[in-house]
């Protein structure tokens, strides 16, 4: 008698020294669990070239290196994003692709408010400057109260309305724009519904929220930059390529806007050379908005539950690609 070939899961990037989480789930159907931290795409064509599912972190999964994955039948994205995936090749292959994306909509709304309040009341600089033995408040004027001004979101799905409603106590009027979001969600959390250039030229802080897609890709470019005023604050949580570098730096470094918190940019790591840093009207981050204890549990365990399902037979909760399932009709849907 044959034996049944065991499941075969590779993770084939991950940012965490385990799989312990992953294991837990997936040996309910007695998969193979196969754990990596690849650096290239090549390194994933070699590990996963025979894998059925894929668990993939932050590195491209692009035409060429899916073209090689001749076994796999579903990709999940420890994330939110799937920029990193070139969808219509998963599709023409018939690999269904996941997200997860809602485990981390606490962590990115507290990590944008903490980016607000520090580039307002310009904490850090103030924190550096006492420390150098100084005792001057007037170093940092001007510096305006929330309460009165205006935010614009850029993005109104979970995450832009989570900030949102936690900026509200603050007294800020706040507007937003997004193409895909009905109305009465703007209505419902009583946010001004606004096109994305009035958004610029009247908002005093934002917020980038919007996934990266190829009508986002620089979408925050000199143009734009140039109708924002000159004592705006502009904050990127989301993805680096959604705004265009060097546009951001020529403003920054003359005044024609106030200031930046970047927790994301268009190559990372972010490399020593990258002129922003040299700049001492920014705050950067590693891209760490997402964290959390809690958070980096619940994504590694609902990636994993995704998998889980598929093999059960049932329809992943968070399906990207939705064409592809055509492929699969006999798919369960279960609440």
């Amino acid at each position: 008698m044959s034996k049944v070939k065991k499941i075969n899961v590779v993770i084939s990037d991950s940012s965490f020294e385990d799989a312990e989480i992953e294991k837990q789930i997936l040996r309910k159907i007695g998969a193979e669990i196969r754990f990596f931290q690849c650096e290239s795409e090549s390194e994933i064509i070699e590990v996963a070239k025979d894998a059925d599912a894929l668990l993939n972190d932050h590195l491209p999964l692009r035409k060429k290196t899916l073209s090689r994955l001749n076994s796999v039948r579903i990709i999940v994205r420890y994330g939110v994003g799937y920029d990193n995936i070139d969808l219509k090749t998963a599709t023409e292959k018939r690999i269904i692709v996941c997200n997860v994306p809602d485990y981390c909509t606490n962590e990115v709304a507290e990590h944008t408010l903490s980016l607000i309040l520090a580039l307002v009341r310009k904490i850090l600089w103030m924190d550096a400057s006492t420390r150098n033995g100084e005792w001057d408040w007037k170093k940092f004027v001007p510096i305006y109260r929330l309460s009165g001004r205006t935010v614009g979101i850029i993005g109104f799905g979970k995450i832009g309305q989570a900030v949102a409603e936690r900026l509200k106590p603050f007294g800020l009027k706040i507007i937003a724009h997004d193409p895909i979001i009905p109305r009465e969600v703007f209505e419902n959390r009583n946010v001004t519904q606004v096109k994305l250039d009035e958004l610029l030229s009247t908002a005093d802080i934002i917020l980038i929220h919007c996934p990266l897609t190829k009508d986002t890709y620089h979408m925050i470019n000199r143009e734009k930059i140039e109708l924002m005023k000159r004592t705006a604050i502009l904050i990127n949580v989301s993805r680096g390529a959604i705004v265009d570098e060097k546009a951001l730096y020529l403003a920054l470094k003359e005044k024609r806007i106030q200031a930046a918190g970047l927790d994301t940019f268009e190559f990372e790591p972010v490399k020593k050379q990258n002129p922003l840093l040299t700049l001492d009207n920014v705050i950067v981050t590693p891209h760490v908005a997402w964290y959390s204890e809690e958070a980096a549990i619940d994504v590694r365990r609902t990636a994993a539950e995704e998998v889980l399902r598929f093999f059960y037979g049932i329809k992943p909760k968070n399906v990207v690609n939705p064409d592809v399932l055509r492929y699969y009709p006999n798919l369960k849907v279960k609440p």
